[in-house]
């Protein structure tokens, strides 16, 4: 009985994934509902039995459209098998959410390598061109308004952050993943709540609280990168994706204090709400003082401290 519900159920949602693949063509933004079916079969059945349903979905793919498109099924199916599989273990919504950007890790890497070997497209090398191109076009511009020499500081600092972009790929990477898992697991929870009658949902973002080891991380990382390093060498860069990649981490647990503080002296919820919207727009005043925020909640337990006192 379960062998056969399996089967269909798989065969159904290959079915609906397809659909939605195909559609997605003309209605891109419904790519941010491919990772669904994998979610809902892989909650379901466990992770063996999704990455079969992946590896159908991927040769379905490669028989009616071609070989060369199946970087997509392959990212949104890991992303998606990584959640449903975390849900079918009972994980906590965090954990699945950590296994589900690993999975979307993977699968960007995979479309990464994909695009070099199949298409000779260097995501990297396409955006610093991107990038160059529209600093031309905004040079031309400057010297038609005759402000030539704020055009060559614009050019030179726009040089430098084209570098540190190409040296942070790997925690953009790692970041960009962290995005489309929440998304996809958030709307995994909507649909599998509807259909199943379950009850998954985030706890309270005023909850979240990242391991203390991630702040001996971010110092390590901090510690080496006042060392005179070669700015060419791996060191070098794998110290800025960390310093990235946990500063990132840490802003997260500073807005997550913000919301806490504010539920435990019953203020507004739009306070907290108002500081992510200045953070993200004066992001060089704010952002360092809200990491600065997280490091030390995590560090000395802050909440836990003003819990005590009340």
């Amino acid at each position: 009985m379960n062998q056969s519900r399996n089967l269909t159920d798989g065969a159904l949602l290959t079915a609906i994934f397809m659909v939605l693949l195909f559609v997605s063509i003309y209605i891109p933004i419904l790519i941010i509902v491919l990772p669904i079916p994998f979610i809902i079969f892989a909650s379901r059945y466990g992770l063996k039995a999704s990455l079969v349903m992946l590896t159908i979905v991927v040769l379905l793919t490669a028989i009616i459209t071609g070989p060369l498109s199946i970087a997509l099924p392959v990212l949104m199916g890991l992303g998606g098998l990584m959640i449903g599989s975390a849900m079918y273990q009972k994980s906590s919504a965090y954990e699945t959410w950590a296994r589900g950007t690993l999975g979307f890790v993977i699968g960007l890497l995979f479309v990464f390598v994909f695009s070099q070997l199949m298409f000779d497209i260097n995501w990297v090398d396409e955006f610093e061109k991107a990038v160059t191109d529209s600093m031309e076009m905004s040079q031309r511009l400057l010297e038609d308004m005759g402000v030539g020499e704020q055009s060559e500081e614009v050019q030179e600092m726009i040089e430098a952050q084209i570098s540190a972009f190409r040296d942070l790929f790997p925690a953009g990477l790692a970041i960009i993943s962290l995005i489309m898992a929440f998304i996809s697991q958030w709307f995994g929870y909507k649909m599998i709540n509807r259909l199943e009658k379950k009850n998954y949902r985030f706890p309270p973002f005023r909850t979240l609280r990242f391991p203390t080891a991630i702040i001996w991380v971010y110092f390590l990382a901090l510690v080496f990168s006042f060392f005179d390093l070669e700015s060419s060498g791996i060191l070098y860069s794998g110290v800025n994706n960390l310093l990235v990649l946990t500063g990132f981490l840490m802003a997260i647990q500073g807005f997550s204090f913000i919301f806490f503080y504010a539920h435990h002296k019953n203020m507004s919820k739009v306070l907290p709400v108002i500081s992510v919207i200045l953070t993200l727009i004066f992001p060089a005043m704010l952002l360092y003082l809200i990491r600065i925020l997280g490091i030390i909640d995590i560090g000395f337990g802050l909440r836990d401290r003003l819990a005590k006192k009340d």
